[in-house]
Order: structure tokens, then sequence, then C-alpha cells
């Protein structure tokens, strides 16, 4: 052994062991240097004997072989749990991301979810603003016209006192009573005390009329013509529109209502018809047997089409209701009593679901109309550019009679209608104060213009038809059902 590694060694004896070590360098027998150390115990007074020191050993080396074993055995417990340790995370690992991802899943389909009922609550709630805008509207215009109802009334008011205050006066011209003012075989008439006179307000009663006696006569309040003169002639003056009905939903914003001009049983003059417009599949029609029933909203059938109708150019003929199919420019002819369709017709080249509207839109392109002489068809084509072109229709099956082509511009003007075979257009659904702008005369082929005032009251007239029966101009202006009377010169 190197001496400094034995110097090191005593050292340390030294240090742990007792103080009282001893140090000795002697040569061996070989004559090799040998280091002797001499450490006292601490714990002994005397050596033990060889026997118990080898049993001592055999006892540290027992407990050193149990030891190894039980080092043995704890390696190989840790060895394993380093295994399954080691396959847990690698699962771990291979789970986390689909657990995160099926998490993520929920969550995105959570809000998706939420997202679609804010979109749906704000849908509701623009189709309720917009209704409340519409009431609005409709409520204003209705209210400045109860104002100026209020204020012609108060103009007569003041002018009725007026008058009875001149007549209080004294101011009317005084009846003479001298004799010589008495033609011979005359009795003498009294003259009136006007300071003895009770003012007494007048009172109005409402009378009820029976519609058989309205419908015989006309606008003017005259009896109808004879059967077989169709009182034809120029349209002169439209009046004012009368409200018969409000409709009750945003689906009655545009409609068609109608009545048969040449009414068949099981149907009187009276029968009415009614459409609400709005929607993407309209098939029902709803059927009025008293005109009461109409203005009180209480039908008395409902018809379900057999095909959606589009547009608010729909008519009721002889026991039929004609009416443009859905996205296509087939006229359909539908009977009302058999509820079955009798007849279908493509008009020719006829611009069909927005192709050539009516100003206001509303895929009016064809727009079917009745006059004194039967059934006619409105509408345009790419050949006549946006014109609008007129048909005769044969009731029976739709076939085309006749066609003209006029040089008004179909989306110009706001609707139309004929009377007595002259088509005529109004220029706007919206302005209070429209006008009937243009006349064509199928039997001369001539078009003029016209000025002839006409009322949009309620500011979106989007349906103007002309029944020949009533000699009256049927309208739907926003939401509100109405007729206006008409005057026709002599032909």
């Amino acid at each position: 052994m190197p001496a400094v590694q034995v110097l090191l060694l005593a050292c340390l004896v030294w240090d742990v062991g007792a103080r009282t070590a001893q140090l000795r360098k002697a040569n061996d027998r070989s004559g090799r240097c040998q280091y002797t150390f001499i450490v006292a115990s601490p714990n002994e007074s005397s050596c033990p004997e060889q026997s118990q020191a080898m049993s001592v050993i055999h006892n540290l080396q027992k407990d050193s072989s149990t030891q190894r074993l039980d080092l043995e055995a704890t390696k190989a417990r840790l060895s394993s749990l380093e295994s399954l340790l080691h396959h847990q995370l690698t699962l771990d690992r291979a789970a986390r991301p689909q657990e995160t991802q099926e998490g993520l899943q929920r969550e995105l389909g959570t809000l998706r979810r939420e997202r679609d009922q804010l979109e749906t609550q704000t849908r509701e709630l623009e189709t309720a603003y917009s209704n409340l805008l519409q009431d609005k509207s409709v409520l204003e215009e209705e209210k400045k016209r109860l104002r100026q109802e209020n204020e012609n009334l108060a103009r007569r008011l003041e002018s009725s006192s007026q008058e009875v205050a001149r007549l209080r006066r004294g101011q009317c011209p005084q009846i003479r009573d001298t004799a010589r003012d008495v033609p011979p075989g005359s009795r003498e008439v009294s003259t009136w005390n006007l300071d003895t006179l009770a003012f007494q307000e007048l009172k109005s009663e409402l009378t009820e009329v029976p519609a058989s006696r309205i419908l015989k006569e006309s606008p003017s309040g005259h009896l109808r013509s004879r059967e077989g003169d169709n009182g034809c002639g120029e349209l002169v003056w439209v009046g004012e529109p009368l409200t018969l009905r409000t409709a009750e939903t945003i689906t009655g914003k545009y409609g068609v209502w109608m009545r048969d001009p040449k009414p068949t049983y099981p149907y009187t003059q009276e029968t009415t018809w009614r459409i609400d417009t709005v929607g993407t599949d309209v098939r029902q029609v709803f059927e009025y047997d008293l005109i009461s029933q109409f203005m009180q909203g209480y039908p008395s059938k409902v018809h379900i089409l057999p095909r959606p109708l589009e547009s608010t150019g729909a008519v009721v003929y002889s026991g039929s209701l004609y009416f443009q199919g859905a996205e296509s420019r087939t006229v359909i002819r539908y009977e009302l009593n058999t509820e079955t369709v009798k007849a279908e017709k493509e008009i020719p080249g006829a611009g069909y679901h927005g192709q050539f509207p009516y100003s206001w839109g509303g895929y009016t392109d064809i727009d079917l109309a009745v006059d004194e002489s039967g059934l006619w068809v409105i509408y345009s084509t790419d050949e006549a550019k946006g014109a609008i072109v007129l048909s005769k229709l044969n009731p029976e099956n739709l076939e085309l009679e006749q066609t003209w082509e006029t040089n008004i511009r179909k989306q110009s003007v706001a609707n139309a209608f004929i009377i007595c075979g002259t088509l005529y257009t109004v220029s706007s659904y919206s302005s209070a104060d429209a006008t009937v702008n243009f006349a064509y005369d199928t039997g001369t082929g001539i078009s003029k213009t016209l000025t002839i005032p006409f009322k949009n009251r309620y500011k979106y007239s989007s349906m103007i038809d002309y029944n020949p029966l009533e000699k009256k101009l049927f309208a739907w202006d926003n939401l509100n059902m109405v007729t206006y009377d008409i005057k026709l010169s002599k032909m």
C-alpha cells in the first residue's frame, strides 16, 4: 500500500475511532516494509475468542446475503413498477388527445347550439320589429285620416253653429203677413218666431241594407244597365278607396281578393275569395258565402290548392279560380265547386319569377284580368323587351285567342287592369297621390297618357283588378282590402 494511502487511512481511523491509535512501521520477514495500526475498541474491554469472531463474521455474511436478496427483489419490483409506469404514461399520452378532442367537440356543439338559438331569437326579433314598424305606419295613416275627419267635422259643426246663430238672430227672410200679399183662395201662413225655437241635435241611424240591393245598384246609386247592355266606356274618374277588411297577420301584407263577375251555382254575387300571398308555399284560398262573413273574417270554407300559386294575379271567373303556378309560366284553371284542376297552359315566352314584374316586385310577371268580354292575361316577353303584352284567353282550355303588344314598359308601372278591352296602368304603388297614367285600346291598337288621380291610402298597393259586374276596382293596399268606385264615359 502506498505510504500516502496509509497515512490517510490512519488519519481517518484516528478521527473516527479513539484517539489512542498507534502506527508502527517495520520490515516483515521478507524484508518488505509493513505498517501496523493499533486501535483501541471503544466498546469491548477484551478481544473475543476466535470462534466468537467467526460466528460474528457468519452472521454478518448471512445478513449481507439476506440484504442482497432483498435488494434484488426490490430491484425487480422497481423494474416492474418502472415498466408499469412507462406503460401507463404511454396510454395516457395516447388517450389524452382523444379525450381532449372529444371535449372540444362537445364544447363546439354547445357553442353552435347557443349560436343557433341566438340567430333564431334575432330573426324573431327582426320579424317582430318589422311587424311593429308596419303596424306603426298603418296606425299613423289611420291617425292622419281620423284627424282630417275630425277637422272636417269641426268645420261642419262650426258652420252649423253659425247657421243656427244666424237663424236665432232672425236673419231669415221674413214672411209677409199682410192680407194684400195673400193670393185669393190661399190661407195665411204665420211667421216663424225664431226666439222660441229650440235647437235639437241631429242623430244618424245605421240601417242594414241587403247586399243584393247594393249589388244591383251602380256606384252612382242608379240601377245597373239592362242585361245585354255592358255599360262600356272610357275610364274618366276613380273615387276614394273604401276599406272593407284588414288582414290579421303579416302574411296579409299583400294578397288578392275577388268576386266572380259571372257567378255559377252554388256561388252568388256575394261570394268572396281571398288569398294571402306572403310565403313560399301559398295554397290556401279562403271562401266567404256572404259579404258580411268576409268583412268579419269568418270563412265558410278553405280550399287547399294542389299546386302553390305565385304573385297577386289570380282571378275568379265563371266558377273557376285562374292563377299562375309557382316558379313557372303556367296558368292553371281550378274549378272551385269540384276542387279539381280543369286546364293548364304555358304562356309562350312569358317571363316569370321576377323577370318582368310590376315595379313593386312580388313576382307579378303574369297578371290575370277579367272585363266585360272575358278572361285576359297581362305579361311580357324577351321578344317584347319588357313591354306589356296582352292576350285574350279561352276560359275553358286557356288557349290564346289573340295577342297585342303595347309600348308600355311593364316594370315602369305599379299595376294594371282592363276595362272594356282597354288596358289601364297605375303610376305608383306607394305614392298617396298616384295616377292612372296610361291606356291602351285593343280595339284600335293606340295608347295614350292619362292623369286620372288614384289614391294609395295605405301606400303599398300590390293588387288592382276590375270587376265588370260591380263596376268597381278591387285592390289590396298594405294589409287592407279596398274598393274604388269609378266612372266611365259613354262610348
